[in-house]
This record gives C-alpha cells, structure tokens and sequence, in this order.
C-alpha cells in the first residue's frame, strides 16, 4: 500500500511537473477537503465530473476555483487559490457564477435585479458545500433567507389574513424570482420587486388563482392595468381576502368617487348610482351584487 507520506509526495510534485497555474484535478482536492469531497456526488455541479467530456477548467472544484497547482505545491492558504470566493469582490463572484449559468433564462436579468443592486450576489444566499435544502443549493432555508432582508414582510406574513409561506404551502419564489425579472405587461411596466411572471407575462398571481385570467369581454380595469395590489396586499392583511381596506365599498370608492378626473365623462370609472346609499350597510359590500368583480363575459357591470 501507499503510504501516507508517498502520496503526499506525489501530490506536491505534480505542479512541479505540471506548472504552478496546472490543473491537478478534483481528486488531488479530496486529500485535504474530504467533507467536500465526499458529499460533492450529490451536488448538481458534480455531472461536471460524471459526464467526463468537459474541459478542465469546467470540471469538478476547479471548474470554480480555478487551476489548483499553486495551491498544492504551497500546501494549502487561500491566497493562492485563483478564485476563493471569500476573498472576492461581489462583481467577481457574479462574473464567476455567470460563466455557466448565463445560458439560464430565470437568471438572464440577475445583472440589474434589486439583489444586485444591493450588493447581494449568488454566495449570499447559495452554499456550494454546505447547502442546507434539497433544492437550489441555499444556505439556509428560502423563507428564512428573504427574512434576513424583508424584516416587514416577514411581519406581514403574522397578519391574520396572509399567504400561507411561514408554513411551507408556498414559498417567496411562486411569486418572486430573485434573479430579477423582465419589464412587465401590466402596472405600467413597473413591476414591484423581482416579481416573477406568468404565461403571457402576466401576475403570478394568476399561476394559482386561474379564474381569474380570463380574457373576459368585459374587463375591470383597474386588474388589467393596476393589478391585484391595487385591492389586495399579497403578502399579509389585517383584512379577509387580503384587501387593503377593512370594508369592501371603502376598496372601490378609491376609484370610483367622482373626484378628480375619476368618472364616465373623465377617465371612464363608472361612478356608483345615486340608489346607492353608502351609509346604507346593504349596499356597502358591493360584491353581493357585483359578483365577476374581476371580470365578466356578460355583464359590464360585472352582475353576472
């Protein structure tokens, strides 16, 4: 058998013979990191290695962090690691990361995403190593990632009314890409941060509540141009049915109150009729009458 002594001899003999900046190759690592090694066969990034038809510079832990015959021949340190992404610069750390990931269409707008803006790239919230989910490699768990950041929406989560993240019916990215998303085909194009997008580019609130894409003869306006957040507050309400006003006529009336440049001869928001007493209670939950409130085939009144 070899012992001990002899391997590492040959180890640190090979960059001689290769070159410093030579790559050794993913099996040399194991000698030093062997919790790295060992559980990397479960990592999506080890079919760099399985397929055995990629470059070296593309394989295995080289494939990141560069060439390792520096770091062999010095017997470890991370100065003399190529890419040791503890010492890199968050534009570094990305450029990295985009070398292979920049074919994937989720994260073609990570480059102009709030994330990036803010300085919080790829190693923030994904851990190569020591990932601690199944899915996406991240360092902890998704909800508890966004709460590091999102303070007030993890309070809106709490709310009485509210989307059933804290537990685990959905998680930030049904609804959020954190990779930045494209402009958007409603809100004016101004779309709230990092939402992601359904069929047709449309609210990813549709992606669930499917009846009410529609396309519908007779639309609600404020859907199609302002969408959901216009009535409702998607994380979290004090209100039932997520809305933003604890009354359902104090909701509609933002809008149709005749005021301003509100009103059928204005913007064309239909004001309510002069039957309508407010102050009346059966009339102040207006979608016992108007019922396709979202939008209707029949009805421009959305009655039916």
């Amino acid at each position: 058998m070899i012992s001990d002594q002899t391997r590492w001899a040959g180890i640190l003999f090979l960059p001689l013979l290769l070159g410093a900046q030579s790559y050794v190759g993913s099996a040399v690592c194991k000698t030093c990191h062997p919790d790295v090694w060992w559980k990397f066969y479960k990592n999506p990034h080890y079919k760099s290695i399985a397929s055995g038809r990629e470059r070296p510079e593309r394989t295995g832990c080289e494939g990141c962090h560069g060439a390792g015959g520096e770091h062999v021949a010095s017997r470890g340190g991370k100065t003399t690691i190529p890419h040791a992404f503890s010492l890199m610069s968050s534009t570094q750390i990305l450029n990295d990361c985009l070398t292979c990931h920049s074919k994937d269409v989720s994260k073609a707008n990570i480059r102009r995403s709030a994330h990036t803006d803010a300085d919080v790239v790829c190693s923030r919230c994904h851990s190569i190593h020591k990932a601690q989910t199944r899915k996406f490699l991240l360092a902890s768990t998704q909800k508890n990632l966004c709460y590091q950041c999102d303070a007030t929406v993890r309070a809106q989560f709490d709310m009485p009314s509210k989307h059933r993240v804290n537990e685990g019916v959905i998680d930030c990215t049904d609804c959020h890409n954190p990779h930045g998303t494209p402009a958007a085909t409603w809100r004016t194009g101004i779309r709230p941060r990092m939402v992601g997008q359904a069929p047709d580019n449309e609210e990813p609130c549709l992606n669930c509540h499917e009846d009410k894409r529609g396309p519908f003869v007779f639309e609600h306006a404020a859907i199609r141009v302002d969408g959901c957040e216009s009535c409702h507050s998607p994380h979290g309400s004090m209100n039932s049915k997520l809305l933003r006003r604890p009354v359902v006529y104090t909701v509609c009336l933002e809008c149709h109150n005749g005021a301003g440049t509100f009103g059928v001869a204005n913007a064309g928001v239909v004001i309510q009729s002069a039957a309508h007493n407010m102050l009346d209670p059966r009339f102040q939950n207006c979608t016992l009458c108007h019922v396709r409130i979202h939008g209707s085939n029949t009805d421009p009144n959305f009655l039916r």
